[in-house]
């Protein structure tokens, strides 16, 4: 079998001219302040890695990205899908047989039991689960009390699907004004062509679209800045 590997990702040219023409820079947000700074880990649980290889492929950088930020103080948020029960709507627009499987996508137990091979929770680490698409939507979970418990004010997207939670966490999260940064190769789609639909979506009108290396950088040099 081939080896997974990450999207090979991109954002159209005029896209960052279109931005730096705006704003006078291409990166909306240039620095961060590692202790108001949370990584947001979407879906990343069995399920999903049973579906879609790419899982298996950006869990190296999610790690990464973890590691770093709990080190420079900031949080991780490790979130889950919920059991929201048997739903008309469900039924009705993805058949009986789907609404079940998706229903029951997130497997049971405490949520650090949960996640997908290769990840860890650790103490400390924000744990939730989500009734809805996006973990920020109003009343789908915790997430948003427990950033604001900590004074979060940016907040590092990852996880999967690209295209369908992670971008409705990402874009609820720049409506409620976290400065947003979904990390490119640290999120899964169903394929390129989806992925990087998304990717111009959100740099366009949501938040920044960086790459881990780009963000490991960030939050290094927040960890120099004297305050």
């Amino acid at each position: 079998m081939p080896v997974p590997k990450v999207h090979s990702w991109a954002i159209p040219e005029r896209e960052y001219v279109r931005q730096e023409a705006r704003r006078g820079r291409r990166y909306a947000y240039q620095s961060l302040d590692p202790a108001r700074t949370a990584l947001l880990v979407v879906d990343l649980v069995p399920f999903f890695y049973e579906g879609n290889a790419t899982c298996f492929a950006i869990t190296p950088n999610v790690r990464l990205l973890a590691e770093a930020l709990r080190e420079a103080g900031g949080a991780v948020a490790w979130i889950v899908p919920g059991d929201s029960g048997s739903t008309q709507w469900a039924r009705e627009f993805r058949g009986e047989e789907v609404a079940e499987m998706f229903r029951r996508s997130g497997g049971t137990g405490p949520v650090e039991g949960r996640l997908g091979p290769g990840l860890e929770a650790h103490d400390g680490d924000i744990l939730v689960e989500k009734t809805a698409t996006s973990a920020l939507f109003p009343g789908s979970s915790t997430l948003d009390d427990q950033l604001r418990e900590r004074g979060i004010e940016t907040v590092i997207v990852t996880g999967t699907l690209t295209e369908v939670c992670v971008a409705g966490t990402a874009r609820d999260a720049a409506t409620l004004g976290y400065r947003t940064i979904l990390v490119a190769d640290a999120t899964a789609g169903r394929d390129d062509e989806s992925h990087n639909a998304t990717l111009t979506t959100i740099y366009r009108t949501f938040g920044d679209v960086r790459s881990t290396d780009d963000v490991l950088a960030l939050v290094a040099a927040g960890c120099t800045v004297v305050t």
